[in-house]
């Protein structure tokens, strides 16, 4: 009864849904399960009442966008998933960039492009969406979303209150939002500076050839897997313990990048752990260093 109430309710505001929802597609990893209810508003008052009606009727909810450093539990997950991609416009305002959570990184790095202006080159080849980059600090290539946010605007997900935040406690893969987990980010305004043009869309060719050369992108996957330890990196303490083309299911340590764990067809959420869980241990045993896991598990 209390799920009929929430989708009547969903429908008078003209809000998507789906029930028994497969997370698998939804997720870069194409791994997890279903979760029993889907919902995909395309407008910040529709995010609002969506959390609203979950938190009403006590349904453990989560907000996503592009799910692309997400690892979703296999099996049914008793959760509501909210997705923000629908929510994904972005205006070019002088050298500041509004955008709403859902838009893509790759499409913010377009428009910034297209206006001229510099800054945004690292992202352009990051699947996530905006809320997601900015919950994380995503960042590539010497370059990260606290060099560019200049405000988020909170929502939060128990009193439904709205708030502009200046102050985001960056750090490596790291902001108030992963700290306080009430929040959700529902959009930025990212400052940047005017640069040729060309010059920007040479260096976007560049850091994309890098990727092509250097990343698994051929197999579907989270990105980089492990956060880079402190004074050297996660893919060199892996490499130098033999760990490449480790595998456990269908879960496999990139040959071509030891920092990425890939699908290399019919993984499962089980085998992604249970392969993490050999990685730390053997570089814990043989370097001292314990690794951290960067991806989040949901379920």
């Amino acid at each position: 009864m209390v799920l009929e109430s929430i989708l009547e309710e969903l429908q008078k505001h003209g809000i998507e849904y789906k029930t028994d929802y497969s997370l698998k597609n939804a997720s870069t990893f194409r791994i997890g399960g279903e979760c029993s209810l889907a919902l995909f508003p395309d407008s910040r008052l529709k995010l609002i009442v969506c959390l609203a009606l979950l938190r009403d009727a006590d349904i453990k909810s989560y907000v996503l966008g592009k799910c692309s450093n997400t690892l979703f539990a296999d099996g049914h997950l008793d959760i509501a998933a909210v997705f923000t991609t629908k929510m994904d416009a972005i205006k070019v305002d002088g050298t500041h960039i509004v955008c709403d959570a859902g838009a893509s990184l790759a499409a913010v790095s377009n428009a910034a492009c297209k206006a001229g202006l510099g800054g945004m080159e690292f992202a352009s080849g990051i699947p996530a969406s905006v809320g997601g980059a900015v919950f994380m600090n995503a960042g590539a290539y010497g370059g990260q979303m606290s060099d560019v946010v200049v405000e988020s605007i909170a929502l939060n997900k128990r009193s439904g209150q709205l708030m502009p935040l200046t102050r985001h406690g960056f750090g490596y893969r790291h902001s108030v939002y992963m700290k306080n987990k009430e929040l959700v980010c529902i959009g930025a305004t990212l400052k940047l500076e005017y640069a040729d043009k060309a010059q920007i869309i040479e260096r976007i060719k560049e850091l994309a050839a890098q990727r092509r050369e250097k990343q698994p992108l051929e197999y579907p996957s989270a990105g980089s897997y492990f956060k880079r330890p402190e004074g050297d990196f996660a893919a060199r303490l892996i490499d130098v313990c033999g760990l490449k083309g480790t595998s456990v299911g269908g879960a496999e340590v990139s040959q071509k990048h030891a920092g990425f764990i890939i699908n290399k067809g019919g993984a499962t959420c089980a085998d992604v752990l249970r392969l993490e869980e050999i990685v730390k241990d053997r570089v814990y045993e043989q370097t001292g260093i314990m690794l951290e896991r960067e991806i989040e598990v949901i379920g």
